[in-house]
Formats: structure tokens, sequence, C-alpha cells
């Protein structure tokens, strides 16, 4: 099989959608490796490091009508390339239906709020339109959560819409390191309102009266994001490399995912698998990954929320039970497993096509 990914995820560094681009494709050639992996994209990437040798860089547009991407383009590329499936790896596929293609609905966020995403009007406009018209033969979501909001909200044929959990990567695993100087409660994700740091700073002061911890907030503010003023305990990380966050998870006192919506939730997925211990709001999705493998509160209860913060800050060792669920429970995702999934959805789609 030839299959197309839809590489523009890859043009940004970091995010949720790059890196499962980044794993998918690496995935995918690694578990199958007589098929053909091309990424496309008409925007500049870089390639993963150290590409398998089934892993292949398309040819950007290169004139006024291959410039028309999403309509000409592409097209033209996959014709060159043999491709038989196309992958929209981020709400996006083909306009003209020349071949199978699949799309991930990572989530409705675009949808659920403006203020979530205020800079996605293509993606509320095109996407809906994509799906409505039935352009993706076939639709992945990340868990079933999503694909159920997704059936009912763009009238999808259920047989055509598979939830395909993501997964961490191998090198997230638990870390042996010195104790912090200061205990802290860690969150790392893109900062952005949808996250609910605001709340999450509020509970974490009412800690702070009474416990020396400490609140990191790791990861890229996006624009629309407001400065968070500085006060003491409280340490704004920016961004952290990859390379880095094993051991930021493992030397937590707890990883604390608060978000209001979530199609997913990699970071508690990363952390669990570090050994760390997550609360995290009752968010569909997230209890999806988590199965209560982690402490749980109402995302818009901030008493909710510094209790559980108080209670691990008093006895962090009463939770150690819940440390252990969390990484059992992480074992039961790879990105082997999600390639194999994503795979079976493209035979589907082929079969699905040509009926």
């Amino acid at each position: 099989m030839t299959i197309a990914l839809d590489a523009t995820p890859l043009s940004v560094s970091t995010g949720g959608v790059a890196r499962y681009t980044l794993e998918l494709a690496r995935a995918l050639a690694a578990r199958f490796p007589d098929d053909e992996h091309w990424l496309l994209s008409d925007q500049p990437f870089p390639m993963p490091e150290h590409p398998a040798p089934n892993i292949h860089r398309g040819d950007p547009p290169n004139n006024r009508v291959t410039r028309k991407w999403w309509l000409w383009g592409l097209q033209q590329e996959m014709m060159r390339r043999h491709v038989d499936v196309f992958h929209g790896t981020d709400f996006s596929v083909p306009y003209l239906p020349l071949r199978p293609s699949v799309m991930t609905v990572h989530d409705l966020s675009p949808w659920l709020d403006g203020a979530w995403q205020p800079h996605a009007q293509r993606i509320r406009r095109r996407t809906a339109v994509l799906l409505r018209a039935g352009l993706a033969t076939m639709v992945i979501t990340p868990s079933q959560a999503v694909r159920r909001a997704a059936i009912d909200r763009f009238g999808l044929a259920s047989d055509r819409v598979v939830a395909v959990p993501l997964a961490a990567s191998e090198h997230f695993r638990p870390v042996a390191c010195e104790p912090p100087a200061r205990p802290y409660f860690l969150f790392v994700g893109t900062l952005e309102p949808r996250k609910n740091l605001r709340r999450l700073v509020e509970a974490w002061r009412e800690v702070y009266k009474s416990h020396a911890v400490d609140l990191v907030l790791a990861g890229r503010a996006r624009a629309d994001f407001g400065p968070i003023p500085s006060e003491p305990g409280l340490r704004i990380a920016g961004p952290v490399a990859e390379a880095d966050l094993p051991a930021l998870y493992s030397g937590a006192l707890a990883v604390v995912y608060p978000s209001l919506y979530e199609g997913f939730g990699l970071p508690v997925l990363e952390a669990m698998q570090c050994g760390a211990l997550v609360v995290a709001s009752r968010d569909p999705a997230i209890l999806e990954v988590t199965c209560e493998a982690a402490v749980h509160f109402e995302a818009t209860e901030v008493r909710q929320l510094a209790e559980a913060l108080l209670a691990i800050a008093r006895a962090p060792q009463d939770f150690s039970a819940v440390r252990a669920r969390g990484l059992e429970r992480a074992r039961t995702f790879s990105w082997q497993r999600t390639a194999e999934l994503t795979w079976e959805v493209y035979d589907a789609a082929i079969r699905v096509f040509r009926k």
C-alpha cells in the first residue's frame, strides 16, 4: 500500500497534532515496512530525524495551478506517487474524491467555543463542509467521546467513524532523580484558555498558603493567552524540550491537567507512563484515557481541585496505589497499536471507496 499523510502539522515545532503526525508516520513505517509513506504539504516542514527508508518527502507546489493545493496540487502529487489512500492528519482531505481518504478529527473544540480556537475559522467552515458532503471516506477520532460527538454533529454514518487512541512515545518512562529542591505540581501543555489554567492557579494558591509546593506551567503560551502575573512559587517554564519531559513528570508531586475539554489528553498519558500521579478534570475523553487511574475533579470547581491538591501535599504517600494504577493503565497504549488500528481504517477506506 502507498499512503500519503498530510505533513502540514510538522511545519509547527510543537503541539499535539504535530506529535500525532510524526509518531504515526514513524510507527506506520516500522510496523508496515512493505508500505510506502509519503509526507505531503504545501508548507515547508522538517523531515523526521533518521527517517525509515519507506518514509519520503513529496514535492511542494511549484506553479499557479499546484498552489491550489487541496484542489489540484495535492492531487497531482498523489498521482505521481501512485498513492492508494490519503490521510488528512489535521481536519482536512482533498476537495475532489478521486481516491480513498481518511480524516482525523482530533476534537470538536473549534465548534464548541469560539474563544478556545479563535483562529480556527477555516477549520470551522471547511471541515464541516467536507464531512457533511462525505468527502472523507472514513473518519478517525482519538476517543469514543469525540466519535459520538462527531457522528451527532455532522450526521456521519457510524460505520465510517472509528476511534483510534493515541499513545505516548517510548521514551516517556519513570526517571530516577534526586528529589527537587522544592516539591512542585506540574502542568504540561499549550497555555491557552481551554486548559483552564487560571482556575488551577487559584486552587494552587489555597495550597500554597500552608504548604511550600510550587506550581510549574510548562508549554508554549498561545498568542491569545494573557500573561499570568508572577508570584512566589509560580514558575512559568515555557516550552520544555521533549527529552527533558520524563524527568519533569517523574519528579512532580502530581501532574495536574484541569482542561475544560479534550479530544484525548496526551500529556495525561505521558505523565502516567512516567509513573506520575495525575490529577485531571472529569472530561469524558480524559476519563477514557485514565480509566479512573487518576484523581478526578469537576473542571469548574476550584474548591474540589484545591481539596485534591491539599490532600496530596499533606500525604503524598496515600496516593501510591493511584500512581501504580496509572502506570499499569499506560502500558495498554502504544504507537504500534495505534498504527495497526489506523492501517485497518486505511484498508476499510479502500474497500468502501471501491463499492
